[in-house]
């Protein structure tokens, strides 16, 4: 943690807000053991392995975890290079820490920074534990295992798995070649029509001896260890009974292959109009996210545990549950901005060189921006040392949204960024850097503030900055009056009810005598489809009438029909007295 960082959060304890609260999974506080220093040192050991096991972290001592405002900072007494050097005798391996002081104007704390470490660590005869959240909690041995082959670089799928080149499954084999056929690069669909051997000598799954590496055995033949590598369930309804149990087995290949066509077949879709006569299939949950979701499971995961992985499907929920952490370094509050990060670099390679995933960092890039391009909330991460679960939240896609978002220039139709804060302003008027940071999940305010900017700029021209905040450092931003009209009825904050929207225009025609189709979409932000309706149905039911000859386009004019109150007349032609505006019947 930084120093500016850190005094943010020591002037919110200050300010009123308590220790605990502001806890995280890369920062602890503690108070001294006034009774012994030992104890305390022994304490500071324990917490700094913990983080050292994790990503590393900060630990403050001198502030009381439940205490809110000034009384928080009940100081400490411990010297700086004593706890350096204790923490350093007490943990195995040894870890150096940066220990110093900083003052506060509420009183002086000590800080401990604790690097990542470069392998596992303990202290002394104690079971290693991890920071998970705000708690450390104990490693079983298969966590172990993983993080130290991780940190010393071990890739067990690069390993030479025995397999002779020759045992690979044909049927894997051609489905690895139907893919690079239907690729967009060149040299990928030149690769299909290579021998087999030199096919996968391009992926790199072919060792020296000319075996296959672990990822190529698991890609092409399958490993006997992993006798089921995905388990896919499908229910009608998301608590409801099995209507689909399938045990995926064999090569990864032909594994994930039968995971598309599964998932896809269960996907529901919606035809949604982008204008000119094209129409977009959109799924309740986008087939890119849910490739994706599962693809980074089988490429990410720990093998060497030989748990599978779990795919629980319904038509509005898919959740993936893949074994093993996090690789180090990646949290659920990271996931989406962290740089790519694999332990099985060599079965990523292989996987990515066979289309099946995007290239190294985008995928989850990819995941947050096909969920918010359709209306939906991005993937929702859990994560354990023992598991990582994505869980995409579908359902019908906001056809408007969709619909605009097609209209838009290629790279903001596909960046994650243009595509949360445009989900966000949907239901919220207005976003600032502050706000939009942790959705976002930058990791400071300037580069969420660049984003905005670039939203904001000429070229882009998708919001803009509030007249009143204009000057601030971090200026409050909304969507841009063209995008509000062409997203219509998406845009929640803006949407009215038809009574609403009739009522408007009758006022609008009463004012102005005679309007047209553009003054209406443009008082009432909305889009051309929906402004046509709306007129020709208050034509339909006398509130307007047509006083053009014409038929189509903006050179349509309409006047105040039979149904509108006249201010000349108090009465009906049959002398019924004709209602006042706010007593029409407009529903």
């Amino acid at each position: 943690m930084v120093r500016d960082e850190l005094d943010a959060v020591l002037d919110l304890i200050a300010a009123g807000s308590t220790a605990d609260a502001l806890e995280t999974s890369v920062l602890d506080f503690k108070t001294q053991n006034r009774r012994s220093v030992q104890d305390t040192l022994d304490d500071l050991a324990d917490a700094v392995a913990c983080f050292a096991n994790a990503g590393g972290g900060t630990v403050v001592v001198g502030v009381a975890d439940r205490v809110p405002g000034p009384d928080a900072f009940v100081g400490h007494d411990l010297d700086v290079d004593a706890t350096r050097r204790r923490i350093y005798e007490l943990t195995d391996p040894s870890i150096l820490a940066d220990v110093e002081v900083v003052a506060h104007a509420c009183g002086e704390v000590l800080v401990i920074h604790v690097p990542r470490g470069v392998t596992v660590h303990k202290v002394k005869s104690k079971m290693p534990t991890e920071r998970v959240g705000t708690s450390c909690m104990p490693m079983s041995t298969h966590r172990i295992a993983s993080l130290v082959a991780e940190r010393q670089g071990d890739d067990w799928s690069a390993h030479d798995s025995g397999v002779s080149v020759q045992d690979v499954d044909e049927v894997a084999v051609a489905i690895a070649r139907s893919r690079l056929e239907r690729s967009v690069d060149p040299r990928r669909r030149e690769r299909a029509r290579t021998a087999t051997a030199e096919l996968l000598r391009a992926l790199g799954v072919v060792t020296e001896r000319n075996t296959l590496t672990n990822a190529g055995a698991m890609l092409f033949r399958g490993l006997e260890q992993f006798p089921v590598l995905v388990s896919y369930v499908y229910r009608r309804t998301p608590t409801g009974a099995l209507a689909a149990n399938e045990q995926l087995t064999g090569p990864l290949v032909a594994v994930l292959q039968r995971f598309f066509d599964l998932a896809e077949a269960r996907i529901d879709r919606t035809s949604v109009s982008v204008g000119s006569g094209q129409q977009l299939q959109v799924g309740d949950l986008p087939d890119g996210a849910v490739r994706e979701a599962v693809v980074n499971a089988v490429m990410h995961r720990d093998y060497r545990r030989t748990d599978r992985v779990t795919v629980e499907h319904s038509p509005t929920r898919l959740a993936v549950t893949s074994p093993g952490g996090f690789v180090a370094g990646v949290r659920v509050d990271n996931v989406l901005t962290t740089s790519s990060r694999t332990r099985n670099g060599n079965l990523a390679q292989a996987i990515r060189g066979l289309d099946f995933a995007e290239t190294a960092g985008a995928g989850v890039d990819r995941m947050y921006a096909e969920m918010a391009r359709i209306g939906h909330q991005p993937p929702v991460y859990a994560a354990d040392p023992e598991s990582v679960t994505v869980t995409l939240m579908g359902g019908a896609p906001n056809a408007s949204l969709a619909r605009f978002v097609a209209t838009l220039p290629a790279d903001e139709a596909e960046d994650a960024d243009t595509l949360l804060v445009l989900l966000t302003l949907l239901t919220q008027r207005l976003v600032d850097a502050t706000g939009m940071t942790p959705l976002l999940q930058k990791p400071d305010i300037a580069e969420t503030q660049a984003v905005l900017e670039r939203l904001a700029s000429d070229e882009v021209r998708l919001i803009e900055t509030t007249r009143e905040s204009r000057r601030n450092t971090l200026p409050r931003y909304r969507l841009r009056e063209e995008p509000v009209a062409a997203l219509g009825s998406a845009v929640t904050y803006r949407r009215r009810t038809a009574d609403q929207l009739d009522r408007k225009v009758v006022a609008l025609v009463k004012e102005a005598g005679t309007i047209n189709s553009r003054m209406v979409r443009i008082m009432l932000d909305l889009d051309v489809p929906t402004t046509s309706r709306l007129l020709r149905d208050l034509v339909d039911r006398g509130f307007l009438v047509r006083t053009s000859t014409a038929t189509r386009g903006r050179a349509v004019t309409y006047g105040a029909g039979p149904q509108v109150p006249d201010k000349r007349r108090t009465g009906s032609a049959d002398g019924a007295p004709r209602p006042q505006l706010e007593e029409l019947d407009l529903d």
